[in-house]
């Protein structure tokens, strides 16, 4: 019954939208599935440290210390500014406009989707928190606590997987429409203005 409960709220974080679907968004839109993939794949690998550290009390040292979460939340904070400028530069260019170029983009971004995904997620302190809040609140009395944090984190990873694969999979089927070059410059732009935004957001946030 926990379990299931985990599941399911593990799908509504997943659903809500934040940092991680907007990068991993424009990530498959700039280059196709295996980009948003990869940058799918280092956000997942961002949260399963965070989980694990959570279940061997790491990340209590980070709550706990304000000039380390308000070291992390700048960092996060810049990561996420300049990350929306390059999407508002990237629409300014007009991105690439062969097909050849286009294909240049994705064989050699995979690392660069991959550092991004995992950069954001380590990055912001806030994953932390939820991590020390979330996972323990589906941990039943007479458990091995690590051992259950660190399978709750697996299953947390594992949903995220399935709903941005999923995610994915459905932008990649409307490439006919998104891949237009004017829509593409459109949802560069509101990608970089989202990022920004959010990268404010974090900046001037406290706990």
């Amino acid at each position: 019954m926990y379990l299931l409960a985990f599941v399911g709220a593990c799908v509504l974080v997943a659903m809500a939208p934040g940092v991680s679907t907007a990068i991993i968004l424009r990530q498959t839109l700039r280059a196709g599935r295996g980009s948003g993939m990869a940058a799918t794949l280092g956000n997942e690998t961002g949260i399963l440290l965070w989980g694990l550290a959570a279940a061997f009390g790491l990340s209590a040292l980070l709550v706990a210390s304000q000039l380390a979460y308000d070291v992390m939340r700048v960092v996060g904070a810049v990561v996420l500014v300049v990350m929306g400028a390059q999407a508002l530069w990237q629409a300014r260019k007009g991105g690439p406009s062969t097909g050849m170029e286009a294909e240049e983009t994705v064989v050699p971004g995979r690392r660069g989707p991959y550092l991004a995904g995992l950069g954001t997620c380590l990055a912001n302190p806030k994953a932390a928190v939820f991590a020390m809040s979330f996972l323990p609140q589906f941990v039943t009395p007479g458990q091995n606590v690590p051992v259950t944090l660190a399978t709750l984190a697996v299953v947390w990873v594992l949903v995220d997987l399935a709903w941005y694969g999923l995610l994915i999979w459905t932008v990649a089927r409307a490439k006919a429409v998104l891949g237009r070059p004017a829509v593409r410059r459109r949802l560069e732009q509101i990608s970089g203005v989202v990022l920004i935004g959010l990268g404010v957001r974090l900046a001037v946030e406290s706990r």
